[in-house]
């Protein structure tokens, strides 16, 4: 593999670093913080008494422990393509209402699980897929009318400080880091490349919109990856 890694190879990537991923993301200050204020900034009520969830894109389970952080009560839905990184995140402990799923979120009507929903959060994972928008109008599709949909995502086109920073700290940490632990930089070099070519805050907040989303917002993330990381908030159509 190299740093023009197909996207259709992305959860292979993974798999081969899956054993080294949460020490990476571990030594990453304020990573797990991050997912958990992207949570918090979905507005589950009641600690998600009665709601059924959506991890989409769970890895190895540090969104799905966001999720319930702040959802203790929530029925959890986590789905990942990785077999590996699924496999990291099912070796944890977690309550009898947490369910993980191996599959790509393109296909988990396959593999049985179907909306409606009552939230879905997606961490890292729309900058991954072949055809976003597709996924956007099928995760409307899964949501409830008027339940919230919150992407925790990089975004640094719309800053020129923050693409800066996010290339010096990729060469310099990232992707060192990455060879080191695992012996293969293409995850981490994609990860960089990948980055660097998803949309600007902007215009995924104007994507949500097409693709059938109201009270579409964003915010970022406080440290060193102001302006890198965003949550996007936006709720699915109500009915009419």
């Amino acid at each position: 593999m190299n740093d023009r890694l197909p996207r259709a190879q992305v959860p292979a990537a993974f798999d081969v670093g899956a054993a080294a991923y949460d020490r990476l993301v571990g030594a990453n200050p304020g990573y797990h913080d991050h997912l958990r204020l992207s949570a918090e900034r979905m507005n589950v009520p009641d600690g998600g008494r009665g709601l059924r969830l959506l991890d989409a894109g769970c890895g190895t389970g540090a969104s799905t422990a966001a999720l319930l952080a702040v959802a203790p009560h929530a029925e959890i839905v986590a789905v990942d393509a990785s077999a590996g990184m699924l496999a990291e995140a099912e070796a944890k402990q977690w309550p009898d209402s947490v369910r993980f799923v191996h599959s790509k979120i393109e296909d988990i009507a396959d593999a049985g699980v179907t909306g409606p929903f009552d939230g879905i959060f997606a961490a890292y994972l729309l900058r991954n897929l072949d055809d976003p928008d597709a996924q956007l109008r099928t995760f409307a599709r899964l949501l409830r009318p008027g339940a919230p949909l919150t992407v925790h995502e990089y975004s640094v086109r719309d800053s020129p400080v923050a693409t800066v920073v996010w290339n010096i700290v990729c060469w310099t940490v990232i992707i060192p880091a990455g060879r080191i632990r695992t012996g293969d930089a293409s995850l981490y070099t994609y990860l960089r490349r990948s980055v660097n070519r998803f949309d600007g805050a902007t215009a995924f907040r104007d994507r949500l919109r097409r693709n059938g989303f109201t009270d579409v917002s964003s915010d970022t993330m406080p440290g060193w990856q102001r302006n890198v990381v965003h949550t996007f908030t936006a709720r699915a159509a109500a009915a009419p």
